[in-house]
């Protein structure tokens, strides 16, 4: 339900997608949008130049919000934006990423930093693994030698880098993509790649997942030999460089691994073997936490990190020997993010020193710094970027991810002085948009906004983006409409960064709102977890409320209110359509209308994580929108990916079908080879067209300034 797969991975492409489906009962299988509704096409506010002012200058010219033009087209948004995945260091210091390409449908390929940057793996290979569904830790390298699992058929391979040498399988072919790997790291002790592995092929609902070991020492493909195994899932398989031990995370079901797991270390036997093992944190039941990113010093010292007593994800160290957890900062700001992927590095160890190079959110930001473990200094640090991950570090440097309000998803290199207490030179290395910024005049940028929830004397947290084009203004007493996102998950947080698709909106004349609803992360377990057992009434009224803020401070139109959503953001947009009045037109992108049925036919990663966040059967039914479509009063787009296995397209036909038999206006996009979460680009461009025009048709007031062929809507046209 995470959205973290739902990506910008675009290409330019006309509207009329090849793979493209527009479902309207009976099944009909178009090349081409439906051709009933004329065409949209610039009105004349948008169309006619800005006139002089005195100065001899632009005056921005009087237009309908949402009627503005814009240079920020579908077609920028959905070929802008290259995905980032993992990082790491290869063995001279440079850096290794993998990256998401529109112009080949979002193929993840292993990029290496260079002069002019060189691609590691062959055209017909691609780094992602499908383990747990949303993937991550697809590759490790190790001196000059990367790991890596390819997509097409779920084995690992091995490549030296830069030798023209071709990947090497490291696994056995079972036939089909059925068994995945991720997270994996090379052990130091034994000639072997330490992995977790899923196992598909008895059961791709409940499929067995175990760490093990793949032999290293020659060119045969060898079965994994199974390390662990027993409980329901496992992370970060971390091998102490120093002593022949290692570090694991697991957890089972109903449990999630940010609701409660538990950290274990290992100890190998001569013949590489797991004997002895000891619970570091987690097993106590009267200490409610959940520990994650074990890592071990340059001195086999274990750190990681964990939400014990004060709520928040702070940096720990296990005292082997009297077998105690101390924290080594402490702080009400979250050092970590859930463990939706794989492969999550929000701190690290600068070279062979004992000096920690951190990442933490509090109240929204980003913030950096060096840890020196030894005397318990801290030292905060200046650079550009608001909004920051993972993280990879050298001995004086480290590249960190990051973004902003006005800088895209980026990778940049930061030097340190002798003393690792300051910034000597910041430069960036790789962005996900390197041409975004010809278009800076026209970024709206996020305003941090805390606004009163319908619970007394609590508080929730948006960004609030305001319309904002150079070349117009709206007309005089009028506000903009707004469309209002809700993120997915929902154990997650949307971040105040240049996102292209948001800028669509607001260069247009909308308002636009993204909102961390109680349930979010970035905020504590306490914020966490107001969702328990009220997924579904928190998530929409903090929606809601926010909404209304808006509109009592003056900022939008009470009557163009409009909600989108992705995954679990969609059940909360149709949430809120079907039991709130606020909102008068929606979008659901892979959204769930039926929680129950989610809860049959989900993957095993989530499939009982429903548990936690409704709570009984009868809340089951009564949260379920499906249930209640006589209870939705205005109009109504989906979007769905027919390859998508966590929300499967049933969901999305269910709730078209039954608000077409009610007389709503409707409409149902399908994308043949999507999955969860859209990664071609003209399927990108479409969605984003077709959701501008069917708010502008349904109730906006306006024609926009594109010209967009609108599909056709169900009862409507």
């Amino acid at each position: 339900m995470a959205t973290l797969l739902a990506s910008i991975l675009p290409a330019a492409c006309s509207t009329s997608a090849p793979a493209l489906l527009l479902r309207a009962f009976p099944r009909l299988r178009l090349r081409r949008p439906l051709a009933s509704p004329p065409r949209m096409s610039s009105s004349s506010a948008a169309a006619s130049p800005a006139p002089a002012d005195a100065a001899g200058g632009e005056r921005p010219t009087a237009a309908p919000f949402g009627s503005w033009r814009s240079p920020i087209t579908a077609d920028v948004v959905s070929g802008a934006s290259k995905r980032l995945g993992d990082i790491a260091l290869a063995g001279d210091g440079r850096l290794l990423w993998i990256e998401g390409r529109p112009e080949e449908k979002g193929r993840m390929v292993i990029v290496k930093e260079d002069d002019k940057p060189a691609d590691i793996i062959p055209q017909e290979f691609a780094a992602r693994t499908l383990a747990q569904e949303y993937g991550g830790g697809a590759f490790a390298v190790q001196d000059n030698v990367v790991v890596f699992s390819n997509y097409k058929d779920q084995r690992l391979y091995k490549q030296p880098i830069g030798t023209g040498s071709l990947p090497v399988p490291l696994t056995p072919d079972y036939g089909a993509p059925d068994v995945s790997y991720a997270d994996g790291v090379f052990d130091p002790h034994f000639s072997r790649y330490i992995t977790v592995m899923e196992d598909r092929r008895t059961s791709s609902l409940n499929p067995a997942t175990t760490i093990v070991s793949i032999n290293l020492s020659n060119g045969d493909v060898h079965e994994p030999k199974v390390l662990i195994s027993g409980n329901d899932f496992y992370a970060s398989p971390r091998i102490d460089p120093t002593k022949k031990r290692m570090a694991w995370i697991e957890w089972g079901h109903p449990n999630m691994p940010w609701d409660k797991s538990e950290l274990w270390v290992g100890y190998f036997s001569e013949s590489g073997d797991l004997t002895e093992r000891v619970c570091v944190a987690g097993s106590n039941p009267m200490l409610v936490e959940s520990p994650a990113e074990p890592k071990w010093s340059p001195k086999g010292e274990l750190f990681f990190v964990t939400d014990r007593g004060s709520g928040f994800w702070n940096i720990y160290k296990w005292v082997e020997h009297t077998n105690e957890v101390v924290p080594m900062y402490a702080l009400d700001a979250e050092f970590t993010r859930p463990l939706w992927v794989f492969g999550i590095n929000s701190y690290d160890f600068l070279g062979k020193s004992n000096h920690i190079v951190f990442t933490y959110r509090q109240l929204g930001k980003s913030y950096i710094g060096v840890l020196d473990c030894d005397s318990g200094s801290v030292s905060l640090l200046d650079i550009p970027f608001s909004d920051l991950s993972n993280v990879v570090t050298g001995n004086d440097y480290f590249y960190i991810e990051g973004a902003s309000g006005s800088i895209p998803t980026s990778i940049a290199k930061v030097t340190l002085d002798g003393n690792k207490t300051k910034v000597i030179s910041f430069s960036i290395v790789w962005s996900s948009s390197p041409d975004v910024m010809q278009y800076r005049s026209f970024f709206s940028t996020p305003e941090f906004i805390e606004f009163p929830t319908s619970s007394p004397e609590q508080k929730a947290y948006a960004y609030f983006y305001p319309p904002l084009n150079p070349m117009f203004e709206g007309l005089p007493d009028e506000k903009p409409p707004l469309l209002v996102k809700t993120h997915g998950g929902p154990t997650a947080e949307t971040r105040g960064v240049l996102d292209l698709s948001v800028q669509y909106w607001t260069s247009r004349g909308w308002a636009f709102l993204d909102v961390n609803y109680g349930g979010s992360t970035g905020y504590g377990r306490e914020y966490r977890e107001r969702l328990l057992k009220k997924w579904g009434i928190v998530d929409v009224d903090d929606c809601c409320s926010c909404a209304r803020f808006l509109v009592e401070n003056g900022k939008v139109d009470e009557q163009r209110l409009c909600i989108t959503g992705r995954s679990a953001g969609g059940y909360t947009t149709l949430a809120s359509l079907a039991f709130r009045d606020t909102f008068k037109a929606g979008a659901s992108l892979y959204g769930i209308g039926d929680i129950t049925l989610l809860r049959a036919e989900t993957h095993k990663f989530e499939s009982r994580y429903m548990d936690n966040l409704v709570g009984s059967e009868g809340a089951y039914y009564e949260r379920s929108p499906i249930n209640f479509v006589n209870k939705f009063t205005c109009p109504v787009i989906l979007f769905q990916g027919l390859d998508d296995k966590v929300v499967p397209p049933d969901q999305a036909r269910k709730i078209y079908k039954a608000l077409k038999e009610s007389g709503l206006p409707v409409a149902l996009v399908e994308y043949e080879g999507e999955q969860h979460g859209f990664r071609k680009a003209e399927n990108i461009k479409f969605t984003l067209e077709q959701q501008m025009v069917f708010f502008a048709r349904t109730v906006g007031k306006f024609e926009v300034a594109d010209d967009i062929t609108p599909i056709k809507i169900e009862n409507f046209d």
